[in-house]
């Protein structure tokens, strides 16, 4: 009897507090740097929230190591669904990655909600004087481990595309890590990286201005934005193909009536006229999931994507 009456008060406690959420401001951490697909989708989520509950919810960038910095922190925060954090399918290998990431990513996390997904595209400075993948290839092989890519860090979802191409290309090359999706096109740009795989979203404009040029998509089809740029199997490499996806996690010990709040509103969110339009600019599929969806599509993709990671002969940092 005792223990029914404790589980009651848990419960009441549970449903008091979500009808009281929120009450104060709301920090959404986004562990990449401004002006990368994370943060775009961040700023999206964080404007409707703020619009529907009344409450200020803010982006703060955490960027760093992967995204394992900004993580960490949530990790680490009061379970009371005031501190979420936006993390790409990069976190989905991290811990292949890291020896000691001072969290579990299975355990000390909960899935609140996916986003979307988004292509990416595989870009090489106009001075380097390929057009296609399979010359890029050509060129790699030529010259093993002579050539750099680079990646928003260790673990991040640039690098598993990078990776998947390199494994199915056969080919090496060295890694260069940097702090997000800008420094990647500025250094790209300059011809001081040979290639890298970046957000459509957010090269759109570089290659437009011939900036950086194209030389494939990262999914199994073309985008309406570029649609003269072939996908990775249309380049004769089915098996690098990718999708790089986002969603909202909090402490897993947040109260589930707090998650399927925020769940049921970033899902609406997603779903309205204007956002989607947003979005579809952007290039970006919303990806509709309930938290336990979310969280059991998250653990496949920590299975499939860690397999990859491993495969590419990837020690832990």
């Amino acid at each position: 009897m005792k223990k029914l009456l404790f589980l009651a008060a848990l419960l009441f406690i549970g449903a008091a507090g979500a009808q009281t959420y929120p009450s104060r401001p709301i920090k959404i951490i986004v562990p990449f740097t401004p002006g990368s697909a994370t943060d775009v989708m961040g700023r999206i989520v964080s404007e409707r929230l703020n619009a529907a509950w009344g409450q200020p919810v803010v982006v703060e960038n955490r960027p760093g190591a992967g995204g394992t910095i900004g993580i960490r922190e949530t990790a680490r925060a009061e379970p009371d669904g005031y501190t979420l954090v936006l993390v790409s399918s990069g976190h989905a290998v991290n811990h292949v990655l890291y020896k000691d990431l001072g969290y579990d990513s299975l355990k000390d996390l909960s899935a609140v909600a996916m986003l979307g997904s988004l292509p990416s595209v595989l870009i090489v400075p106009p001075s380097l004087g390929v057009n296609s993948v399979k010359e890029l290839v050509a060129m790699l092989k030529a010259k093993p481990g002579q050539l750099n890519y680079a990646t928003a860090g260790v673990g991040s979802g640039a690098h598993v595309n990078v990776e998947k191409f390199n494994v199915a290309a056969g080919v090496k090359a060295l890694h260069v890590p940097l702090k997000g999706t800008p420094p990647i096109l500025t250094e790209t740009m300059a011809g001081r990286i040979q290639y890298a795989f970046v957000p459509a979203v957010s090269s759109m404009g570089l290659v437009r201005e011939g900036k950086v040029k194209p030389l494939a998509v990262s999914t199994g089809q073309r985008i309406a934005a570029l649609p003269e740029v072939p996908t990775l199997g249309e380049a004769g490499f089915p098996e690098a193909e990718s999708t790089f996806w986002l969603a909202l996690l909090a402490p897993v010990k947040t109260p589930s009536a707090i998650v399927g709040q925020i769940n049921a509103e970033v899902r609406r969110s997603l779903q309205s006229a204007d956002i989607k339009e947003r979005l579809a600019k952007l290039g970006t599929e919303p990806m509709s999931m309930t938290p336990a969806e979310s969280d059991a599509f998250i653990r496949r993709e920590h299975d499939e994507l860690g397999k990859v990671m491993h495969d590419a002969g990837l020690t832990p940092q």
